[in-house]
C-alpha cells in the first residue's frame, strides 16, 4: 500500500507549498517518528513553472527550519495531472489554485481544498466515526480517506471563504513568512493529530 499522499499547490512552488509540504512532514514525524515517511507522503508543485528545479525561497526555508522541518533535497516543480491523480488529498494556497486543480482534473474536486478551508472544517469531524489506526500504512490510508470524505461532506455546497486563502509572501519580509507559517501549521498540525491519534 502506498503512503497516504498529500499534494500542496501554490503558484511558483518556492514559498507556500514547500513550507506546507515540509511542515506537514514534520508534524507527521512528531506523531509517528521516523516511520512517518512510510505512512504519509507530503509533496508539492506550482501552477507555474517559472522556478522549476529551484530551491525553496530563503525566508520560506528559514521558517521551515526554525519549526523543526527539513529543507534538504527540495526542488520546485510544475503541477502536472499525474501529480493530482496520485494524491489522496490536495491542499491549495488559494481558491484560484483550487479552480486550477479542478480544471485540470475535475474528478479531484472532492479531495481538493483551500488549506484554510480544510483547517476550518476539520475540527468538526466526528473522530469516533473514523477507522482506527494500527500504525500500518493501510490503516493510516483508510483513515486519511475517511477524513477527506468527512471534510468534503462538511463543506457541502459551500465554497471556500475569503479568509481561507494563504497570502503570497513572495518578496515580503520574514514577518509575513512567519504569519504564513503559523497559518499553515493551523491546518497541518491538527490534521496530523487527527490522522495519527
Amino acid at each position: 500500500m502506498e503512503p497516504f499522499t498529500v499534494l500542496h499547490v501554490c503558484m511558483g512552488n518556492i514559498c507556500r507549498s514547500p513550507m506546507a509540504e515540509r511542515l506537514l512532514a514534520r508534524a507527521v514525524r512528531d506523531r509517528a517518528g521516523a516511520e512517518g515517511d512510510q505512512l504519509v507522503r507530503s509533496v508539492s508543485a506550482g501552477t507555474g513553472g517559472w522556478h522549476e528545479g529551484e530551491e525553496m525561497n530563503p525566508p520560506a526555508a528559514r521558517q521551515v527550519r526554525s519549526r523543526g522541518g527539513s529543507t534538504t533535497g527540495f526542488e520546485a516543480r510544475k503541477l502536472r495531472g499525474d501529480f493530482i491523480d496520485e494524491a489522496d488529498l490536495i491542499f491549495t494556497a488559494t481558491a484560484d489554485q483550487y479552480d486550477y486543480v479542478v480544471a485540470l482534473r475535475p474528478d479531484a474536486a472532492d479531495r481538493t481544498f483551500v488549506m484554510g478551508e480544510f483547517g476550518r472544517l476539520a475540527g468538526a469531524v466526528d473522530q469516533s466515526a473514523l477507522p482506527a489506526v494500527d500504525g500500518k500504512p493501510d490503516s493510516v490510508h483508510a483513515r486519511g480517506v475517511a477524513i477527506v470524505e468527512a471534510v468534503h461532506a462538511l463543506r457541502g455546497s459551500d465554497g471556500p471563504q475569503p479568509g481561507d486563502d494563504l497570502d503570497d509572501p513572495w518578496g515580503r519580509g520574514d514577518q509575513t513568512f512567519q504569519r504564513i507559517g503559523d497559518e499553515i501549521e493551523d491546518t497541518t498540525v491538527p490534521f496530523a493529530k487527527l490522522l495519527l491519534p
